[in-house]
């Protein structure tokens, strides 16, 4: 739930006939004789509703509000809000929406779901573990690769559902809220300075610009869709060991209408400035590869920069407003000045850069990309694209299904080699820089992987990782639940062919783990890509 503080009740904040009548709604949801408990009932307040927990269940009452964009002014639209808040809840929620119910009055009482006359309209939901949702989570660490996995898994399956809407039209809509977010930002002259406010609307507009026939492009295939349109941390919540996507905008269409890939940038921007990047990076690099068309997200990237910029930035005059309304208060400024910050920064350009990882099955070429890919290039750092995950979609299959012999025929190593390069193309020209991890284990194939960057523009590092054969056996032998088949059959064939001259960065492979990340992102930044804060970062990690 947006913006959501937990608060004793207060029966003032409303205005109106309508809000007046809601104090003895609240109440008595917050009587706990209301619910046959003998605890109190826990009110939790936010912008457009109370909700009450109350034992196992929740209830939640829209707010007798009216917004700019959002009215709640009567019985009738609050009600039309409900059942909207489960409709767009239900299929990504099933558990956690059990219904819309009337609170009822007879005579002088009132009553949860009996007869009577309708006075008022509360979402029935499952109580769920407050300090479960992934911002709680957030807060005490990385929430890891497996729990990103399921999250990523979870959003695709959501957008893939959700009905397609008018591109042109979201589009122009975006336009508007980035005029509007830019002005206010400008307005709140007791917060922003001036002149920074001026030359970020500056910036916001241009980026908008670069990136408007892209989007329009990309609504005419299907990409903007009736999303979820809050998708921040604090709405998805771990139940059973399964990322749940809960309250979604169900107010108005218009605002939860977007590009599935701006829906999923509230979450990306929201990792990278709780300082979990590796976990943005990885969120990014899975939605992509369990997309129904990769090629096509991978292309839509090039409004990613904008697209966390404008999600920083309305955070940032969310928390303007929270700051006025409770002066008393520093928190909401200064995560105003903080969400500005990051959307300046979001919009900073940084040149695209190609790394290859290549060597033999066990060098540890898909752990040294995953370990270095957030440090690479701009926000949430590099996509990274793997032989051995590309090849099991070619074939159709789960990346842990092991493939035939047949499978790695020199035709089909070919067709794999050809969609990385693909892939790697798209990416730079997106913006992005891109690792792409393969055995590179032939001369051309090497050569054909540098060409791409040289058609780009994009800088290029090629690194050859180096293992002793006892090693590298080892570690193929340990391999379990991997998108690789390698074998150590396969793996003393490797070692017999002959590889041609190395022209790559040789790093030795068997050394600790955190000094080959460092290695590999200090020879990036000498390619022009990672910062001195990312080589000092993981120096101090290598040494820690």
């Amino acid at each position: 739930m947006l913006d959501a503080q937990i608060c004793s009740p207060r029966l003032t904040d409303f205005s109106g006939d309508d809000a007046k009548a809601q104090n003895a709604v609240f109440a008595f949801l917050q009587d706990p004789s209301t619910h046959g408990l003998g605890r109190p009932i826990t009110r939790i307040d936010t912008h457009g509703a109370a909700v009450f927990l109350a034992g196992a269940d929740v209830y939640k009452v829209k707010r007798a509000i009216r917004l700019p964009f959002m009215d709640f002014s009567t019985l009738a639209k609050r009600h039309t809000a409900c059942v909207s808040e489960m409709t767009v809840n239900r299929e990504n929620a099933p558990g956690l929406y059990l219904g819309v119910v009337p609170i009822t009055q007879i005579g002088g009482s009132l009553q949860l779901g009996g007869p009577g006359d309708v006075v008022e309209w509360a979402v029935h939901l499952r109580r769920f573990d407050e300090n479960a949702t992934l911002d709680r989570l957030a807060a005490k660490g990385a929430l890891g690769p497996a729990l990103i996995d399921k999250l990523a898994r979870a959003i695709v399956t959501a957008h893939g559902r959700a009905p397609v809407r008018d591109g042109r039209r979201a589009t122009n809509a975006l336009r508007g809220v980035a005029a509007e977010t830019s002005q206010e930002l400008s307005d709140a002259t007791d917060v922003f300075s001036p002149e920074l406010t001026a030359i970020y609307a500056r910036d916001l507009a241009a980026a908008f610009k670069h990136v408007e026939s892209l989007l329009t492009r990309r609504g005419e295939l299907g990409q903007v869709r009736r999303c979820h349109g809050d998708l921040h941390l604090g709405n998805v919540v771990l139940v059973d060991g399964s990322p749940i996507l809960f309250d979604a905008i169900e107010f108005d269409d218009a605002i939860a209408t977007s590009d599935v890939l701006y829906d999923l940038a509230f979450l990306v921007m929201d990792l990278c400035e709780r300082g979990l990047r590796s976990d943005a990076n990885h969120l990014l690099n899975r939605y992509l590869l369990l997309s129904d068309d990769e090629s096509l997200q991978v292309e839509g990237l090039a409004a990613f920069p904008f697209f966390l910029s404008l999600r920083a930035a309305i955070r940032s005059k969310v928390a303007v407003t929270l700051g006025r309304s409770h002066p008393e208060k520093k928190a909401p400024s200064e995560d105003a000045l903080a969400y500005f910050e990051a959307a300046r920064r979001f919009l900073c350009p940084m040149p695209p850069q190609l790394i290859a990882i290549g060597g033999l099955s066990g060098t540890g070429k898909t752990t040294i990309a995953t370990a270095v890919a957030p440090f690479i290039g701009r926000a949430p750092g590099a996509l990274h694209f793997r032989s051995d995950v590309e090849r099991k979609h070619l074939f159709g299959v789960a990346e842990t299904i092991h493939l035939a012999t047949d499978a790695y025929q020199t035709e089909i190593s070919l067709q794999v080699y050809g969609r990385l390069r693909e892939l790697a193309l798209k990416g730079l020209h997106a913006g992005q820089s891109v690792i792409v991890d393969a055995t590179h284990h032939h001369p051309e194939e090497r050569d054909a992987i540098a060409a791409i960057a040289a058609r780009e523009s994009a800088s290029f590092l090629g690194v050859w990782l180096e293992a002793p054969a006892e090693v590298l056996r080892h570690r193929v032998l340990e391999r379990k639940g991997d998108a690789s088949d390698a074998t150590p059959l396969v793996l003393a064939s490797q070692i017999t062919e002959p590889v041609g001259d190395i022209t790559w960065s040789k790093l030795d492979a068997a050394q600790r783990l955190c000094a080959l990340e460092s290695a590999v992102v200090e020879l990036a930044q000498r390619a022009g890509s990672a910062t001195p804060d990312d080589i000092g970062r993981l120096s101090r990690k290598a040494t820690g």
